[in-house]
């Protein structure tokens, strides 16, 4: 899928990934959710789905703090309040810390939830909004939208099905 450029493709763009990815995740047997044997976010770790799905919550939570923070001309420490853009395997185990007291139906709820807001959210603005001018460093809003809603997504549906095949293959 190219780089959305409208309000209407990145709408397209979120559904269509989180859709994907929320089929995979439905058909993982509630028994294997909490196995650590997924390549991780940190280098050298492991995660669990569970862990997974925790991560794309984290990062459609950070996105709609952003976007409120900035609506409310409040200042935004990207990407989160104690870490830096090379720290992401930290905030990945944030994530995972963050939402591990969730079961794995639970989880999916709250990703669910957490999509649903963030659809509310780029359906409330407009193209010029979104892809008008900057809105972090070079990136326009609706770009920094979709770095951590459909890509995530989209990449995350790739380690689910890695993960899947290399068990399966066992």
């Amino acid at each position: 899928m190219s780089i959305p450029q409208t309000r209407q493709q990145l709408l397209d763009a979120i559904d269509s990934n989180y859709q994907t990815l929320a089929n995979d995740l439905a058909k993982i047997p509630p028994d294997r959710t909490q196995e650590k044997t997924m390549e991780g976010h940190a280098k050298g770790s492991q995660m669990s789905v569970a862990n997974l799905v925790s991560y794309l919550i984290g990062w459609n939570e950070l996105v709609l703090k952003w976007c409120e923070r900035k609506s409310q001309g409040k200042p935004v420490d990207f990407p989160e309040t104690g870490y830096k853009w090379n720290e992401l395997g930290r905030l990945a185990q944030k994530f995972y810390a963050d939402y591990s007291t969730l079961d794995y139906p639970a989880l999916l709820q709250q990703f669910a939830a957490v999509k649903a807001r963030i659809t509310a959210l780029v359906e409330s603005e407009t193209d010029a909004s979104l892809y008008g001018a900057a809105w972090y460093e070079k990136y326009p809003k609706g770009r920094m939208i979709q770095f951590n809603t459909a890509s995530p997504y989209a990449n995350a549906r790739a380690r689910l099905r890695k993960w899947l095949n290399n068990r399966d293959s066992k």
